[in-house]
């Protein structure tokens, strides 16, 4: 058995279709490693309690080794206790007719109250994953509201778009997502981001070497990739579910140990001004890990009039939104 200190895991929404398909690899050890023990501290709406208990109950069933402790709960403070990782997964889904800007007036107040929950409540070190979305500008929302905690910490997830893009140009190259290397996604997790193929390598060659059909890289690529989650509804009448949680998983896997020489992972971040993205608005940008689990902007990526156009769109359209929360930002 080992002898590590536990890692406390507060996910919200725990009970939803996304946190239920996140909670079983994270007790499994995909995110901390296979002899990394965890507590997982579960937080749902008290209406949806008794199916919280009936997923507690299948990660008892499991007997995994590495589970020290399961709390599930209500209460935000009481979930976010002590946590190292936040996992904010619970948001509310866009209704028929609603506009982006009022998904946006509807989530906020959400996570206003879990930013400050984690702000009395957490670690003080503690790393937070927002996938609830819109998940840039929810992010952005939270972390304005927890004062104790390093804005650095707070992150957004696009590694769904990444691990989407990375799909999409395997199958077009008859390659192996692995041979795929700094493929970066920058902006917002909207229809607006922008998945950069021009500055990617396939093995020892640069990507666009390999794939050479530019109208089908800037046409048919671009917004498969942007429009995915809506074409996963159309098919399956519900939102990416499990893929979401995998991209979850890797992001905070991620974020947990050293990036591979050569490679980037996408991680939307407090902008430190790089790029000429405005200082403080959630962006992705393509980022590198250290040993010591910090993350760092990758520097010197050269974007051509086309990709420049594109990030710039992105992050017109994430200023716009900052715009519709700021009476929410303290």
């Amino acid at each position: 058995m080992s002898q590590k200190t536990p890692i406390r895991v507060a996910v919200t929404g725990a009970a939803g279709q996304i946190g239920y398909s996140l909670l079983f690899p994270i007790a499994a050890g995909h995110v901390f490693g296979p002899d990394q023990p965890v507590i997982l501290q579960l937080l749902e709406l008290p209406v949806a309690l008794n199916a919280l208990q009936g997923v507690r109950m299948e990660l008892d069933d499991c007997a995994f080794p590495l589970v020290q402790e399961i709390i599930t709960t209500s209460d935000a403070e009481t979930a976010f206790g002590d946590a190292d990782l936040c996992l904010l997964v619970g948001s509310k889904p866009r209704g028929p007719g609603m506009l982006r800007a009022d998904l946006i007036r509807e989530n906020g107040p959400i996570f206003v109250g879990q930013g400050k929950a984690i702000d009395a409540a957490a670690n003080q070190n503690t790393k937070v994953l927002v996938v609830g979305n819109p998940c840039n500008t929810n992010c952005l929302i939270a972390m304005n509201q927890a004062k104790r905690v390093n804005r650095r910490n707070f992150t957004a997830m696009t590694r769904l778009d990444q691990n989407r893009a990375l799909s999409q140009l395997a199958a077009k190259a008859g390659c192996g997502v692995s041979d795929i290397s700094k493929l970066g996604i920058w902006g917002n997790h909207s229809k607006t981001m922008y998945p950069d193929y021009t500055n990617a390598f396939i093995g020892e060659k640069r990507l666009t070497d390999v794939i050479d059909d530019h109208a089908w890289l800037d046409g048919d690529f671009i917004s498969t990739v942007q429009q995915r989650g809506k074409a996963i509804i159309d098919a399956r009448g519900k939102s990416s579910a499990a893929s979401a949680a995998w991209a979850a998983i890797d992001h905070a896997a991620d974020w947990h140990r050293p990036t591979a020489d050569g490679e980037w992972v996408s991680m939307a971040v407090p902008s430190d001004g790089s790029y000429g993205i405005p200082e403080g608005l959630i962006f992705s940008f393509p980022c590198t890990v250290d040993a010591d689990g910090e993350y760092q902007i990758v520097q010197g990526i050269e974007l051509d009039e086309k990709a420049r156009a594109r990030v710039q769109t992105t992050c017109d359209e994430l200023t716009s939104e900052r715009d519709t929360v700021k009476d929410l930002l303290g």
